[in-house]
Order: C-alpha cells, then structure tokens, then sequence
C-alpha cells in the first residue's frame, strides 16, 4: 500500500467532524457489490461509470462522496441511493471506496486494445471547420462541476458546442499541430479524441487505470500517456488512438516507478517523461521512425513537475532534496544547478516572458503565498513576490503588460493579482465574483481579451479587455476550472503553459 493511500484511512470525525465508529467494511463491499459494481466494474476499475479507485477519488473530499452516493449526480447515469441505503451505510461505502482493493488492479495491452472504439471515420468528414469562427481562437472549456466540455468561439465569446467528457479530465487537453484535433485524458484513464472543424468525437481508448497526462507529438502523429496504474508510457497513433506500444517505467535499477508528467518538446522532436519514483528523466525520439526505446538521464531527485527554458534545452524540476528546483540540461544529460525555492512551487503552471531583454521565469507556489521569479541566464532567483495566498496557476500573453495570478488555495481566494512584467510588482488585485473562488486565465490568440474562471457549481467564464481591464461578458458554467486557446498552444505561445 502507497502513503498516499493512508489518508482516507483516518476516519475519525472525517465524514460529520466528530468520533463516529469504524465503519463495517463487509457490508460495505457488500453493497458496493449489490448497487455500484455493475456500473463502475469489478475491483472498482470503471465501466459504465468511473474508476472509484484511491487515485481517482484523490482530490474529492469525503463528504463530496458522500453527497454523490446519496442523491446521485444531475445529467448523468448516477443513480441517487438516499432512500435505499442507511446513512450508516452509506458512511461505510464512503470509507470502503477510499481504500485500495484487496487486489491491486491490472490494466494490459489487451484491455487498452479491447476498450478502442471508433466513433466517426475521419475520411469521410470534411477537412475544413463546419462553423464560421476562427478555427486557431477557439477556446476548449472543462467544465468539472458535471464533467462537460464546451468548444468556444474566441471572438463571439459563444458557446458553439457542448459534450459529456469522462470521469475528472486531468492535464490539460492537448492538440494536433494544425489545431483541427484535440485530444483529453481523463482520471480514469480514458483518452479521447475530439474534431474541432466538424465539432465531433471520433474515438477513444482506455490506456490506463489512473492517467496523469497525454502530449502530442510536433508532427502530430503521436500520442504519449503518462500513467500512474499501471506505471508506464502508452504510445497511440493520434490519428485514431490505436495502441501502438506500452513502455513499463521501470528504473535502471529494477524499481517500478509512476509518471509524474509527460510533455512534447518539439524543437527536440521528443517526449521528455518525468518519473515519480525513480531519479530519471526519459527522452523518447519522436521521428522519423522512432522506436520508442527512452534515453535515460539521471536526475538528483524524484521528480514530481516540470518546465522547459524557451529553447527546450533545459529542464527545471521540482526537487524535493534541494528544498526547490533542479536544472538539468537536456542535451548532456547533466545537472546544471540548483534553485532555492521555498514551499512547493508549481513549475508546471508557470511562466516566462522577455524583461529588459533576458528572459525570466514565474512560478506559482501552492504551499506559500508568493510568486518566485528566476532569471534564465543564472539561474538566480530575482524576486519573491507576496501574495494573498498560495496559488495554482500563473498566466499572460506576448502582447499583455500583466501575468495573471490566483490565489486558489488561500483564504481570499477570490482575488486575482495582476503582475506587472517589468517592475515584478503587483500592479492590480481584482476580485471577479466575490465569495467565490476566481482561478485559471487563458487570452485570446492575438492577447486583446482573457477568460478568467469562476470555479463554483454556480459559476461563470468572465471574460476581460486585457488592456482596460473592463468586464466584457459572462457565460454562466458549472466549475469551468480550465480553458485553452487553440492558436497558443500549438504555437507554444510566450505566456501561456505548455
């Protein structure tokens, strides 16, 4: 059993905030068996329904569960058992699901290649967008609170299509190279592929039990998995997501490891794979005829997040050793340095822009309230920039003066804190729907508007004159907890996250 999975185990007071007796873990698997097994599997690994495994129930508190069980879940299969079930028993399958199985579940290249579906042939769509927006300023919307995506137009600000995704899509979709395609992981471990000129799904597959995130390849022709159950790579062909080849990440020692993240590095023509349990990072050649074998380069730590240096030369990680980050540099394989970071920085929602001609890097910190700003050149930090709170994403575009920064984790974390690329100070803090939290800033290809998140069951996409600051309109959305601009990311756009 992982530390990870103790937590749900201390059950005193976690489900009503007082002593309550351990639950009956028999009549608990009993029920699950009776009222959740047919849709969500045997061993809990998902069918119908989602994977209810510790992993994927490892960002939703016990009383979410709880609220689930009892009165179902709107606009969707989930079935309410308030009136079927004894509070007592429901408290106990809320505790039951929360732990690891008895038998750790498997997931193996015949059940991805079993689970592939086609769902359209591509072949016989039209090649051009079937709708009169700008197809590179569409913006792909995840809407957590009921698990939905909305394709918006980037000029109209309207809602042009709206689907059911699976269970908590995770990592951020990705996109084809021309920008017609957009791929989404999800928790469970479901990837699907999305054509955004024709507004249609066109296949999916499961590549996994517990995904962290997918990457693209430059040439698009490439999709790469990063899964924490089972720990490996899954390599499809981004063209219909058929199973290529699975790479168990397994250190040079033997030891099995997670996958921190994976992401595409495209002037290297590569995936680079950060491992979780081993000190590695993997490069996995992209082309002309890659055979997926990783070059393997030692790292000082285990590595939980990562960016890249503009050039895609460097790699800063997170490094819980040096109480910060690591530099390593791609090319030789070597570490360059050290970064004294406090707290826990996430480098993956970071940052860079041009100040006073050199570039510069902004990380979040979700542990303290302050913004690290590294010089590129050195290495150094330049400056700590406080902030209400700790926060969670960091965002901006070419043509901004400001990064935008919420405070996701803090007590006011309805404030979002505008950051004035030249002086490294905070320049405006606005508070869009006050009481509610405001997080995850994304502009339009050309910078002259963003979409800020109002992440609630009641909440809203904002969207904002970049330079005036004025409120432009509202589109109300259930927990719209991220979006993505289509020309930004396929031209990895300063600013934005990659």
């Amino acid at each position: 059993m992982r530390v990870g999975w103790l937590a749900p185990l201390l059950w005193i007071g976690a489900v009503h905030g007082a002593t309550v007796p351990e639950p009956d873990l028999a009549l608990a698997e009993h029920n699950y068996q009776q009222h959740c097994q047919q849709c969500h599997g045997v061993n809990r690994i998902g069918g119908a329904g989602p994977a209810l495994l510790p992993q994927s129930l490892s960002r939703i508190k016990p009383n979410e569960i709880r609220e689930v069980i009892t009165n179902g879940r709107p606009a969707s299969q989930m079935a309410a058992f308030g009136t079927v079930l004894a509070p007592a028993q429901i408290d106990g399958l809320t505790h039951h699901l929360q732990r690891p199985p008895a038998v750790e579940p498997t997931w193996s290249e015949d059940d991805t290649r079993r689970s592939h579906r086609l769902l359209a042939d591509v072949a016989s769509l039209p090649d051009k967008p079937q709708h009169h927006a700008d197809p590179l300023n569409l913006f792909v919307v995840v809407e957590a609170g009921d698990h939905h995506v909305d394709i918006v137009d980037g000029d109209r600000f309207e809602v042009l299509a709206r689907f059911a995704s699976h269970f908590a899509l995770h990592g951020g979709p990705k996109f084809s190279p021309d920008g017609r395609f957009v791929y989404f992981a999800s928790r469970d471990g479901w990837i699907s592929l999305y054509d955004l000129h024709n507004l249609t799904l066109i296949a999916e597959v499961r590549a996994g039990l517990n995904t962290r995130n997918l990457a693209v390849s430059k040439d698009g022709r490439w999709v790469l998995v990063g899964n924490t159950l089972p720990g490996n790579v899954v390599v499809l062909d981004a063209r219909d997501l058929s199973l290529v080849k699975t790479v168990a990440t397994v250190g040079l020692d033997g030891q099995p490891s997670r996958v921190s993240a994976v992401y595409t590095a495209p002037p290297r023509n590569s995936f680079i794979v950060a491992l979780k349990d081993v000190k590695e990072v993997w490069e996995l050649s992209t082309g002309p005829h890659p055979d997926f074998v990783p070059r393997r380069i030692e790292a000082e730590d285990y590595l939980d997040d990562f960016s890249f240096s503009p050039d895609y030369r460097q790699l800063l990680a997170t490094s819980r050793k040096a109480q910060g980050g690591q530099v390593i540099d791609l090319d030789t394989g070597r570490i360059v340095t050290d970064i004294a970071l406090p707290g826990m920085p996430h480098l993956g929602s970071g940052t860079y822009w041009k100040r006073d001609g050199h570039w510069v890097f902004a990380t979040p910190n979700i542990s303290k309230g302050l913004i690290s700003v590294i010089d590129f050149d050195t290495w150094k930090v330049i400056q700590q920039i406080p902030t209400l709170g700790p926060g969670f994403f960091l965002r901006s575009h070419v043509n901004s003066r400001y990064a935008w920064t919420d405070v996701f984790f803090g007590p006011d974390n309805d404030a979002i804190h505008l950051i004035d690329k030249q002086t490294l100070e905070i320049a405006h803090t606005l508070r869009p729907m006050p009481g509610k939290t405001a997080a995850h800033v994304e502009f339009t290809r050309d910078g002259r508007y963003l979409l800020l998140s109002i992440w609630d069951t009641d909440g809203a996409l904002i969207v904002y004159d970049s330079h005036t600051l004025k409120e432009i309109k509202r589109l109300p959305m259930n927990k719209p907890s991220g979006k993505y601009n289509v020309g930004n990311k396929i031209e990895f756009a300063e600013g934005t996250s990659h």
